[in-house]
């Protein structure tokens, strides 16, 4: 049919990319794309059924949690909540065309069969791109990020016999619980947002000889931070004081900062980044990170760097990407930024 494109089923060139948005073609999954797609999903199942190794991503969690399995009748939740927390962005909106070109170079690279995913995944992306069914993505400017730390507590137990356990024994999970509760349940990921910090639980392991929790702490603000740090200090405290010392020992290492204190000084570099933005036809909004970046560590060793987008999306999970279009966008804004400079300094 000569309105609708075969996808993977040859280059996809500057050409026929321009035909297929200009002549509103639809999609179709070319065979030879169904069977190489398929073949390397049926190749990823059996190294995920047989391989005792951890496969980063798809068997494990990410970041700091690369180490820990994720068991098989977990993972569609992990994806499902790396999709939530992930494909989201803020700044202007990017145009409904530059959307749906993002949709077309993501179902042309899977179609290519080196990425795992099921046919089903790329034909809905074709089903979305052929009904016009576009997400909305952003633009985005940055320079403030949360200020950041990990604490790792140790809680000792003593094991004994349980059925002369009374007043002998100490279970550690159960105390380790005990720390979790002294903790604000209002004040954690899933129920902050915006300027709001949090404690967050990212990990747990134990018996009832000895547990280990791990977490991290977030806030933007820094007073906030250290006291959030102090207050998971004084609850080891009280443990350590019911139970005897040494029950609890509790590790606390700051992570990074929010870079803000080091760019407020500083603000002539996001006045040029906003007008860089707004020559490059990106219509700046900004709005605080809720993570860090390298920006942070930059800027607290001398070098201030707010975020400027690059238009990625789904961090960190198997399906993420950025489109090339907000790549050459971000490279216009770099490039008005260096212009802009020059003419001013």
């Amino acid at each position: 049919m000569k309105n609708v494109y075969q996808i993977g089923s040859g280059d996809l060139t500057f050409d026929i990319i321009e035909r297929i948005i200009n002549e509103n073609l639809k999609l179709e999954l070319a065979p030879e794309a169904k069977d190489r797609i398929q073949k390397c999903r049926d190749y990823l199942d059996k190294k995920i059924k047989e391989s005792d190794v951890p496969l980063y991503g798809i068997t494990t969690g990410f970041g700091s949690l690369c180490n820990r399995n994720i068991s098989s009748d977990e993972l569609s939740t992990l994806q499902e909540n790396l999709v939530k927390s992930h494909a989201c962005s803020v700044g202007a909106e990017m145009p409904h065309v530059i959307v749906k070109l993002m949709f077309l170079l993501k179902a042309h690279a899977l179609s290519l069969g080196h990425s795992g995913v099921q046919v089903i995944t790329v034909q809905r992306i074709i089903d979305f791109f052929n009904n016009d069914v576009m997400p909305i993505v952003y633009d985005r400017l940055e320079f403030e990020n949360f200020n950041a730390a990990s604490a790792k507590i140790c809680v000792k137990g003593r094991n004994v016999h349980p059925g002369y356990a009374k007043n002998k024994m100490i279970n550690s999970l159960l105390v380790a619980n005990e720390f979790i509760s002294m903790l604000p349940a209002n004040e954690t990921p899933a129920t902050t947002e915006g300027y709001e910090g949090f404690y967050h639980l990212i990990g747990m392991e134990g018996e009832v000889e000895q547990t280990t929790l791990a977490y991290i702490i977030r806030d933007h603000d820094r007073q906030k931070f250290e006291i959030r740090k102090k207050l998971m200090s004084e609850c080891a405290a009280r443990i350590n004081e019911k139970y005897g010392d040494g029950t609890v020992k509790i590790e606390i290492k700051d992570q990074y900062y929010n870079m803000r204190q080091q760019v407020e000084p500083l603000m002539h570099i996001i006045d040029i980044a906003f007008a860089a933005m707004q020559e490059a036809g990106v219509e700046p909004k900004v709005k605080a990170i809720r993570g860090g970046t390298d920006g942070a560590q930059l800027s607290f060793k001398g070098l201030p760097c707010p975020n400027i987008f690059a238009g990625g999306l789904n961090f960190h999970g198997r399906y993420e990407f950025v489109p090339v279009q907000s790549i050459e966008k971000a490279m216009r804004v770099i490039v008005k930024i260096a212009e802009l400079t020059a003419k001013r300094y």
